[in-house]
Order: C-alpha cells, then sequence, then structure tokens
C-alpha cells in the first residue's frame, strides 16, 4: 500500500475530507490534492507528521513501517502543549510521558511544568 492509499484509508475512517485534513493540519489543500493523488513529490518531513498527527496514527504508519518504541509512548495533550510553549527534547517529552504516580499522571499544564522543574532541580550535580 502507498502512501497516499494509507493516508485515505485514515481519512476514511477519521471521515474527514480533504478539506478538513487541510484545515487541521494548516496544508494548503491543493498541495494535499497531490500528495494523495501520487502527483507531489517527497512531502517533507513536517508535513506528514501534521498529516499523521491529524489522522490519530504516525508517521511510520503513513509510510508502511515498523513504529520505533518511541512512537508508541501516548503523550497526553497537556503534556505536549508544555513541551511545545517549552520547547523541550524530545527525549524529556518521552520521560514526563513515561511518568505514573498511583496510576495517574499530571492534569494540568502547570502540573507538567512543576513536575518537570522538580526533575530537573533535582538532577542538579
Amino acid at each position: 500500500m502507498e502512501l497516499a492509499e494509507r493516508i485515505n484509508k485514515r481519512m476514511e475512517e477519521k471521515g474527514l475530507s480533504l478539506a478538513d485534513l487541510a484545515r487541521e493540519t494548516k496544508v494548503a489543500k491543493g498541495y494535499l490534492w497531490e500528495i494523495l493523488n501520487g502527483q507531489a513529490k517527497k512531502p517533507s518531513a513536517n508535513t506528514l507528521y501534521e498529516i499523521a498527527k491529524a489522522l490519530g496514527t504516525s508517521v511510520a504508519d503513513l509510510l508502511g513501517r515498523e513504529p520505533s518504541e518511541q512512537s508508541l509512548v501516548k503523550i497526553p495533550t497537556l503534556l505536549q502543549k508544555f513541551a511545545d510553549d517549552e520547547k523541550l527534547p524530545q527525549e524529556d517529552i518521552l520521560m514526563l510521558a513515561s511518568i505514573n504516580f498511583r496510576g495517574t499522571q499530571p492534569k494540568t499544564r502547570d502540573d507538567w511544568k512543576y513536575l518537570y522543574e522538580s526533575i530537573k532541580r533535582s538532577m542538579r550535580g
């Protein structure tokens, strides 16, 4: 199965139109059409990431590859927002996403920030 077929399949599963996907990814509708019809050369990693995110899947899935262990970690939305705002490295995001205390994770952006800052302080040498 090719990239275009995988994207189309995911769009059908999510009930998204081309216009919906363009709106969610902020990728031009015309360029998405070219991708879906095999007329675009190679979409950038960023474009593939935005498409995968909008479709609730991974870039590895869209490319028909086995996902890496890191891509299997579920990043909570508020953690991702905090990470984006603070420009955290992927390694730190994955570490935070793996933390559970008595089966729960922080519930607010501020709680994620507090946890991150506490870990950083505890690791000073």
